[in-house]
């Protein structure tokens, strides 16, 4: 199925089960301008979500390899010719993979806890966006979800009731790592930055161990 096709139904159902609200869509840059976009991961609707406020056709997008037959997830990785990504150990081949298709640039979709989270709060982050990040020069646009969490749509559905997901898009920013000593500690530092960007701009019961960081306070008090 062609990528407009399966976003124009996408669109068609997400209409009918949700109400979206997007800020900050202009942090989006149009197509052809290299960027990597940070989500926090709720729930299966996250890429559908994303599908319905993002007009861009050159998505770069990894999807665990148990969605590769499914229904709709794999209709989607299909139709994005996603790179399909072993969760359970160490993928380099997905990993050289990834870094192909962005040297040849595009928008990369990415959620840097590696999992969706079942309590709905932002679980730890992995390092591997800002290690991307710094090997492709790509800019990375924090990501806030809300309203996608499994358990909430379904019940929503049973009760014929819209699900109200908001998505919110953070500014651009750019993440250096130097090579050599230092190199882990500013992965780590990238990572927590990224991470309490999300955190800076979710609801806080969404903020998870990123609640009480004093990067994510000092952001708040910012806004």
């Amino acid at each position: 199925m062609k990528f407009r096709t399966l976003r124009s139904i996408v669109r068609f159902v997400m209409n009918i089960i949700s109400d979206i609200e997007v800020q900050g869509l202009e942090n989006i840059p149009p197509e052809h301008v290299n960027i990597l976009a940070a989500s926090n991961h709720l729930g299966r609707l996250d890429t559908a979500a994303l599908l319905c406020v993002v007009d861009r056709e050159d998505i770069i997008m990894a999807v665990a390899e148990k969605y590769k037959n499914h229904f709709l997830f794999g209709a989607i990785g299909r139709a994005v010719d996603a790179i399909w990504l072993n969760r359970f150990e160490a993928d380099f081949a997905a990993l050289r993979e990834i870094l192909v298709r962005m040297k040849k640039g595009g928008l990369m979709v990415i959620a840097p806890e590696g999992t969706r989270s079942k309590t709905a709060s932002l679980q730890q982050g992995k390092m591997g966006v800002a290690f991307l990040a710094s090997k492709s020069g790509y800019p990375v646009v924090p990501v806030a979800l809300t309203g996608t969490e499994d358990a909430g749509v379904i019940a929503n559905l049973k009760k014929f009731r819209k699900s109200k997901i908001t998505v919110k898009v953070g500014e651009p920013m750019t993440i250096q790592i130097p090579s050599g000593k230092g190199r882990e500690e500013a992965m780590n530092q990238a990572t927590e930055e990224i991470m309490c960007q999300i955190a800076s701009m979710l609801p806080e019961s969404y903020r998870g161990v990123y609640k009480d960081h004093p990067r994510t306070k000092e952001l708040l008090n910012q806004n």
